[in-house]
């Protein structure tokens, strides 16, 4: 059964620091290119960060770039997502994606949620 599950969202202050984290089970990890993405209320999901199976690619939305740092522990079956000077615009519910050739897999999310 395949599994992404994502914890480390709650609520901090503008400028605080959050880090995700999403552990995959039921498949090849080490295969799949990893990704987090968001959705804000009454908006699109949209891409945060990317990295691929060997860390030896990564890509980050403007909005995020400086601050966000993606991660992987193939030997753990992990992603992170170290998210630092947080802004209240980076409220949103987080999602961990999975993606090898046609397979895609999603986790159920982690709200996040800033205050000013």
């Amino acid at each position: 059964q395949v599994q992404l599950v994502e914890s480390g969202g709650g609520l901090v202050q503008a400028g605080g620091s959050l880090r995700l984290s999403c552990t995959a089970s039921g498949f090849t990890f080490r295969w799949y290119a990893m990704s987090w993405y968001r959705q804000a209320p009454g908006k699109e999901r949209e891409l945060v960060a990317a990295i691929t199976t060997h860390g030896s690619r990564i890509t980050y939305a403007d909005s995020v770039k400086g601050r966000f740092t993606i991660s992987r522990d193939n030997a753990k079956n992990t992603v992170y997502l170290q998210m630092n000077s947080l802004k209240p615009e980076d409220t949103a519910v987080y999602y961990c994606n999975a993606v090898w050739g046609d397979n895609a897999y999603w986790g159920q999310g982690t709200q996040v949620t800033v205050s000013s």
